[in-house]
């Protein structure tokens, strides 16, 4: 059965048919419905829909549960619902608008002002019902329709935006943006969540499109678009009207508590009112776009009164008005079964008695693969109807015998409504903008070391204009680098805030610099792979394939699965069922899902009745790895215990005992577990959480247990992708990058130190038993805001914590706030790495613009662990007294509230410390000197010199080209023209981009992003793009460079003549097209390196098809 048949069924039950009625019946009925739970209030309004199709608005009584309801309509009808939301980032507070909720806002009236065959669908909340709108008059006064085939000067459509405050720009990533290139036009309007180009031809609009604002390529055609401008901050004026003003009359309303409705609707108009009592006249005449509350807000009396002229459904627990009518829906919720199956199994033969059919509604055929193998396992009599949508709440109603059960309920695992993807200012683009190189920037160059980037310079050569990137040296030497060659430069990224020393061009320093940093590298690249080696020639414990019980104890995770959990879970899976012992890193941020990997490989090797030992740095994770693997393997066989310093040492010498006669399944602790005393009765699996911060000597033992026990070690150290491939073979990585899907954003905001905020947010969380840290990174004055606190809210239980405490202080003071005996931990950045305190859910950082962007987000990533809201507040010195970097970082940490996990992979600064732990050695002082970008590079040709020279038998790696890199020399005029791309950061980042492509299909979807994005390819740009075609073939063919001048190509070989490339059939390819064109070709030796030179290549194109014909064919 669909979920259509269901519906269908509920269309035509007679409580829906007698709801029907009685909408048909008196003028604006009110109808109460009663007894209606779980999910079915959303079946029942979808049902009702398919029967009237009537406009519906659904008032619920706050952002949350209007998020849960709206996704529960639009799971039963398969299409997009709109949401109507509050303007505001916190309720009320006209002064901090949310861009993507008026885009919203926008978008909801701009649709309800186009007609539709059936009724419209809108879910809101009082917050957002409170604020006025536009007139539906003066919305399509000011709006533009623009549609293909149209006669419109871009002139026009330039004056219009203007007029209407949209700002121009390069390229378009906010609403209220516009660019024009050439006939291209970008629109970002108010009326919709993605941009669109316009393409002109001539005065007549050729083709619409939708473009994704990241990438920036087109999405998809359209015939007709609606520009709006921003109504929230143009057009709040005296005449502005509510919400139920602007629907149609027809609308029948959904309210779930309309007492609740009008009391925030009151509270809040007295609040904004308050607020603008508050303001001064400067502020306000600095900010046109706050109005007097009484032309932006309604009050509960004007919402009361416009509620009597539609038709009212009341649903819910509470009612309000007398109802002209009231249907009586006997309708029970989900039972729960903490996770036990047998009590499920019971419950669904009972339905089946009462021939009531049992559906089990999730939308991941993960899960349903799991409950399918658990049936087949306990009771394969069991039977249930899969319905692939998900919904917030199971029910069951004996009228309908139907019993609709979710999964998240039955596994108990966290469920939440998908967020909207919608307009949310792409985290990469400000990714892009802190990449982006600038004038000033130093850069590494790969044959000359550190300099400065002095921007892009037009340069005359034989006759043509190239364009070049111009580098500054120390003793202001200038360098001039072609853009083929631009993958040799990288911006220089060390620790934040250090200067590098820039390099003098003709001298040996920075070639000797790089030699030291390789031999370094090699000495630690060649252990690791010597220990791969002997690993790989031992046996090992092959462990059986997964039992029902893995599958059980998977099904019941929380959370969904993220993609990267799912393979590395494969992964170690794939490792343990081998016979070569597992040594696995798995590395991902604190937070997205390592424990839980650990936790089931551990499992796996308990149901093969061997040993688990659990590593871990210090006494708190040992303790907090305890508490998660108990509370997780809960009510499975397995029996887990701990040593740490705060057990008495007969505790610990019962334990060990336990361990040694095998009574202990899993073990957890600190490096006590190498001790000798420890014994093993038989030990299958060693789980190592951050190794690089134990002890030199703990390393070296663990090191001699790894080589015959399978391995799990875990990371919280980003390690960057090109790290991963340099590795791969030396050691089996895992990188968890992906962060569970929906979880809630952590709300972000930037004030100016106030007592009274710190006091709102701390009783606040005691109010809902959470718990705080306030971060201050000087040690001395932390006492001090500690008693400011306790004088604030005396109730207050507080904390101290920094990285001057004794080890064993600072322990005890962190493990008081892990057991949730501290409401508030003051502390510095030592907020350890590894922490998760789900129940601490408000981070305040005082002095937040001394921080680097990756600092602040590593310690808001600290709350937002459990599905309670969670809050960082970033305190500084007003805005206008902050450098222009320093609020750029804030702001972008306050915009993204949700940064997904790509941002601290990218935030080099992190990363740094973490590329020299994971070799196992502290190697910050050599990336200091060379730039992170440069060290991963000396590391990648290290780890592959080593494959081929000193492992070669160990690795199936490809076998090497000759050649790594073909330097490119041409008079011809190759370059991005300024007329075709003006903006030169772009032109830069395009130059860029084309210099890391790797293939004719790259290549393909580059030419083609430039032709969407800048109209027809320019002959100097195809040129360009032909030159990387040069570059692999020359590449292939073994040319250390080629040059291309006046209608002459050469190719010059590879320098060191006793090179086995000579004994090639690739070489013997070239001497055969010489011996078929002598005319052309001839070949002699220049300055010790041999050189092919072939006459009349007329352009490019010809070259490219030249050297294709003297490349040996691949597989050849």
């Amino acid at each position: 059965m669909n979920i259509r048949e269901i519906l269908e069924r509920y269309k035509a039950d007679e409580r829906i048919q007698t709801l029907a009625t009685a909408l048909n019946g008196a003028k604006n009925p009110r109808i109460q419905l009663r007894g209606l739970v779980g999910s079915s209030d959303a079946a029942m309004a979808i049902a009702l829909y398919f029967l009237k199709h009537s406009h519906m608005l659904f008032i619920l009584p706050d952002r949350e549960e209007a998020g849960y309801f709206q996704s529960d309509l639009e799971s039963l009808l398969d299409k997009e619902i709109l949401l109507f939301p509050s303007s505001y980032r916190k309720p009320f507070e006209f002064t901090q608008p949310d861009s993507s909720n008026v885009l919203a806002r926008a978008e909801v009236l701009n649709e309800l002002n186009h007609t539709s065959e059936y009724g419209q669908l809108i879910v809101t909340y009082p917050e957002a019902l409170a604020e006025k709108v536009i007139d539906r008059a003066s919305l399509e006064k000011n709006t533009l329709e623009i549609a293909v085939g149209n006669k419109l000067g871009l002139d026009f459509i330039n004056e219009f935006l203007i007029e209407y405050d949209f700002e121009r720009v390069d390229f378009v990533y906010s609403p209220g943006q516009f660019s024009i290139r050439g006939g291209i036009v970008d629109i970002f309007s108010f009326s919709h969540d993605l941009p669109y180009r316009v393409e002109f031809f001539g005065d007549f609009i050729e083709s619409i499109r939708t473009f994704e604002i990241e990438s920036q390529l087109s999405v998809e055609q359209v015939k007709t678009i609606t520009i709006v401008p921003n109504v929230q901050s143009k057009f709040l004026t005296e005449s502005n009207i509510s919400l139920l003003e602007y629907i149609d009359p027809s609308t029948q309303i959904w309210i779930r508590d309309v007492q609740f409705t009008l009391d925030i609707v009151q509270t809040g108009f007295k609040k904004a009112t308050a607020l603008w009592k508050a303001l001064s006249a400067e502020e306000k005449n600095a900010n046109p776009d706050w109005i007097d509350p009484k032309f932006a807000f309604t009050d509960e009396k004007m919402i009361a009164d416009q509620l009597h002229d539609f038709s009212l459904i009341e649903f819910g627990k509470q009612f309000f008005y007398t109802p002209t009518s009231s249907i009586q829906f006997d309708i029970r919720p989900q039972p729960s079964f903490n996770k036990d199956f047998s009590l499920l199994i019971h419950n669904f033969k009972n339905n089946e008695a009462e021939k009531v059919e049992n559906c089990i509604f999730t939308d991941s055929s993960r899960q349903l693969e799991r409950l399918y193998a658990i049936f087949e396992d306990l009771d394969k009599t069991i039977k249930f109807t899969p319905v692939n949508i998900s919904i917030r709440e199971g029910f069951i109603d004996h009228a309908q015998k139907i019993a609709c059960y979710t999964d998240h309920q039955i596994f108990d695992r966290y469920y939440k409504y998908k967020l909207k993807k919608g307009y949310q200012r792409s985290q990469a683009i400000t990714l892009k903008e802190l990449r982006e190189l600038k004038p000033g920037d130093y850069i590494t160059h790969i044959d000359h070391g550190i300099g400065k980037y002095a921007g892009l310079e037009k340069v005359e050569v034989g006759g043509k204009m190239q364009e070049m990137i111009r580098l500054l040296y120390a003793d202001n030497d200038l360098l001039y680098v072609n853009i083929n060659s631009l993958n040799r430069i990288s911006k220089y990224s060390g620790k934040e805030g250090t200067v590098p020393k820039m390099n003098k061009l003709g001298t040996d320093t920075w070639e000797k610099l790089k030699k030291t940093t390789k031999k370094k590298v090699k000495d630690i690249a060649r252990d690791l792979i010597k220990l791969y080696a002997v690993r790989k020639a031992q046996s090992g414990n092959a462990f059986s394939p997964d039992s029902y019980l893995q599958t059980e104890l998977e099904a019941s995770f929380i959370y969904e699965d993220t993609p990267d959990q799912e393979k590395a879970t494969i992964d170690f899976k794939k490792d343990m069922e081998s016979p070569h012992p597992m040594d696995r890193l798995i590395c991902g941020d604190v937070g997205f899902g390592k424990t839980e990997v650990a936790i089931r490989a551990a499992f796996k090797a308990v149901a093969d009745s061997k040993q688990v030992a659990v590593l871990v740095p210090t006494t708190i994770l040992a303790a907090q790895h305890y508490k998660t693997f108990t509370e997780r393997l809960k009510g499975f066989p397995c029996n887990i215990d701990y040593v740490n310093r705060f057990k008495t040492s007969k505790q610990i010498k019962d334990t060990l005992q336990n361990l040694a006669d095998g009574k202990l399944d899993i073990i957890i602790g600190t490096h006590r577990l190498v001790s000798k005393d420890v014994k093993f009765k038989d030990l299958g699996l060693m789980i190592i959480d951050e190794e690089q911060k134990f002890g030199v000597s703990t390393k070296e033992k663990l090191k001699a247990m790894r080589i015959n026990v399978d391995t799990l070690t875990l990371t919280a150290t980003p390690i960057p992708r090109t790290l991963h491939f340099s590795l791969m073979g030396a050691r089996d990585l895992s990188i968890i990058s992906t962060p569970p899907p929906n979880r809630q954003p952590v709300v972000t905001e930037l004030h100016v130190f106030n007592d009274k905020l710190i006091k709102e947010a701390v009783e606040f969380e005691i109010d809902r038993n959470g718990q705080l840290f306030f971060i201050h990174n000087r040690v001395a004055d932390l006492p001090q805001l500690g008693g400011m606190i306790k004088k604030l809210v005396p109730k207050a239980r507080i904390g101290i914590a920094h990285g001057q405490l004794e080890g064993d202080d600072l322990e005890d003071v962190m493990l008081k706030f892990v057991n949730n005996d501290y409401d508030v931990l003051v502390a510095t950045t030592i907020i350890e790495a590894g922490l998760d305190i789900p129940n601490a859910n408000t981070i305040i950082i005082n002095y937040a613009h001394m921080f680097g962007l990756s600092d602040l987000h590593q310690m808001r990533g600290r709350v937002g662990r459990s599905n309670k809201k969670a809050y960082c507040y970033l305190l500084s010195p007003p805005l206008s007294t902050l450098t222009s970097e320093a609020r750029k970082r804030l702001s972008a940490i306050e915009e993204f509230s949700d940064l997904g996990s790509g941002f601290n992979v990218a935030m080099r600064d992190l990363d740094i410390r973490g590329s020299g732990n994971l070799l196992g050695a502290e190697q910050s002082g050599f990336i200091a000197e060379i730039g992170f970008e440069m060290y991963h590079k000396i590391l990648d040709e290290a780890i592959q010199e080593l494959k081929d020279d000193e492992f070669k038998g160990l690795f199936d790696d490809k076998p090497r080209p000759f050649v790594s890199f073909t330097q490119i020399d041409t008079d011809l005029e190759i370059l991005i023209p300024d007329e075709y791309v003006t903006s030169i950061p772009e032109r830069y980042n395009l130059y860029t981009e084309l210099s890391k492509l790797e293939n004719e299909t790259e290549l393909a979807a580059f030419a083609q992003q430039l032709h969407d994005r800048f109209g027809p390819v320019p002959p100097q740009v195809h040129d360009l793009l032909n030159t990387m075609r040069l570059q692999w073939l020359g590449k292939a063919i073994g040319f250390e460079k080629l040059s291309i001048k006046k209608n002459v190509l050469r190719g010059y070989f590879i320098t060191n003549q006793q090179s086995p490339y000579f004994e090639t059939a690739q070489f013997r390819q070239v001497l055969n097209f010489m011996q078929a064109n002598p005319r052309r070709c001839n070949m002699k030796e220049v300055k010790s390196t041999l050189r092919i030179s072939i006459e009349n290549v007329r352009g490019i194109d010809e070259a490219v098809a030249i050297l294709e014909e003297m490349a040996e064919p691949v597989g050849v």
